[in-house]
């Protein structure tokens, strides 16, 4: 299942991982588990944020994806369902029939 996984990361623990160089163990552990279809990062709610769009095969692999982030920096995920427009397209088709 296509998802969005958007992470706002903890200033604090953050800055502790940038300086202390295991942020970019983490992002580099994250990118390779979700080979990412698309990737963004910014800023949102004062937060650093990603926006990582990837294919979750299996809800087990929750854990995975998420501790990293959760232990190296405080983070606070958000896990959600997406579509493309030909998702959208075949969904409707099916909900409406055409």
């Amino acid at each position: 299942m296509r998802c969005l996984l958007k992470f706002h990361l903890d200033v604090v623990a953050a800055n502790t991982a940038i300086q202390n160089g295991t942020f970019q163990n983490i992002i580099e552990k994250l990118m390779n588990r979700t080979k990412p279809e698309a990737a963004y990062f910014g800023v949102e709610d004062g937060c650093r944020t990603g926006y990582i769009f990837f294919d979750m095969k299996d809800s087990s692999d929750m854990p995975s994806i998420g501790e990293s982030l959760f232990m190296g920096a405080n983070a606070k995920i958000f896990l959600t369902p997406v579509m493309n427009s030909d998702d959208l397209k075949k969904g409707l088709e099916l909900a409406f029939g055409s």
